[in-house]
């Protein structure tokens, strides 16, 4: 380890930024995004942003129309009260702090439509 002149080292590393959801700590190589908290097309592109694990994030989109994100969940507590997510946040807290899975529209979201299945 390399000393400047007055025999300290260099700086401690810093913590990983926490994502505000699910209140894990992002690693630097865990796949992880900003999210809007007022979404783009609803006025929010020099809005507030949020750094989130991308299975976080991926998460509020399949569930969550951009109308309601900007109507009624448009700050990181209203987002964790919600029951929807909230589920969502008790499972992934007990995953590793890089874990990432895909993560597809929930049946609300889809409007009830069932995928189709190949024969």
């Amino acid at each position: 380890m390399r000393r400047d002149r007055e025999g300290r080292g260099p700086p401690p590393p810093q913590a990983p930024p926490v994502c505000p959801l699910c209140d894990r700590p992002i690693p630097p190589h865990a796949k992880s995004s900003r999210h809007h908290l007022v979404p783009k097309l609803k006025g929010g592109a020099k809005l507030g942003t949020v750094h989130l694990h991308q299975v976080c994030h991926s998460a509020i989109h399949a569930r969550f129309s951009e109308s309601e994100l900007a109507r009624r969940l448009s700050d990181v507590d209203s987002l964790k009260a919600d029951p929807a997510l909230a589920e969502f946040l008790a499972w992934v807290r007990t995953k590793p702090d890089d874990f990432h899975a895909p993560t597809r529209q929930t049946r609300d979201r889809r409007g009830g439509r069932t995928r189709m299945r190949r024969s």
